[in-house]
């Protein structure tokens, strides 16, 4: 899956369209029809972004989402017909990452959804220190090595630093050039080196190296490390 998401929308019908649509892109739904009743799932399940409806029957959806900020801190998106700033800036203040003006099409909430689940990976990458995490797998940058599911899987020192470059920068694309120059600490040299290394990284991380996920070439720049792979859940 590339995420859970909780949707608290009371229009069973727009519910419903977004849950299919998001679900076929890959990710894990679930829909609650009013603030009472999604609260507590929201506080006591693990969530990764949650789709708020502003104009909820009983509880709004800004008190909440005041209520949330209490105990949890996963982004939230706002959907509401209301365009006034007041209310924009009032949700701002009490916490929402995001504001989407109904209608929107699905395509667009997933893309946003994306968009902030991606900004979300790179601050864990960076606040969880050495350890890189994506899919089941875990790069320790400082102790050089790889797991698999907490089993290890064996790196050339080459290896490792041509990964480790890649999911430093994700979705960056590096051309065979700027890896040669960064891993061999050189501008000259075999340059078909780098193709070579990409397929033993492949043969190693991808379930399919000739499809692959994780390391992806990128046409005509290079190759890049997959962002969606971060906000992946562990197989």
């Amino acid at each position: 899956m590339h995420g859970r998401i909780l949707i608290v929308e009371d229009t069973k019908e727009l519910a419903e369209l977004y849950k299919l649509y998001l679900q076929n892109e890959g990710f894990e739904c679930k829909l609650a029809f009013d603030a009472e009743s999604a609260l507590p799932i929201a506080q006591r399940e693990d969530w990764d972004f949650i789709v708020l409806d502003l104009n909820l029957p009983g509880m709004d959806g800004f008190q909440f989402l005041e209520q949330l900020r209490n105990t949890k801190s996963m982004p939230v998106m706002i959907l509401t017909a209301r365009e006034a700033d007041e209310d924009v800036i009032f949700g701002l203040g009490v916490g929402a990452d995001d504001f989407v003006t109904k209608p929107c099409p699905p395509k667009v909430l997933a893309a946003r959804i994306r968009a902030h689940m991606r900004r979300t990976a790179k601050l864990q990458m960076r606040q969880n220190g050495s350890i890189v995490r994506f899919g089941p797998y875990e790069l320790d940058l400082e102790g050089m090595y790889l797991t698999k599911n907490s089993e290890p899987i064996s790196l050339s020192a080459r290896e490792f630093n041509i990964l480790k470059e890649l999911v430093s920068n994700p979705g960056r694309p590096f051309t065979p050039e700027d890896l040669y120059a960064r891993v061999w600490g050189q501008e000259y040299g075999d340059i078909s080196a780098i193709g070579v290394y990409i397929q033993r990284l492949r043969r190693k991380l991808e379930d399919d190296p000739t499809n692959p996920y994780y390391i992806q070439t990128q046409y005509g720049m290079g190759y890049r490390f997959n962002p969606e792979a971060f906000v992946e859940k562990a197989k």
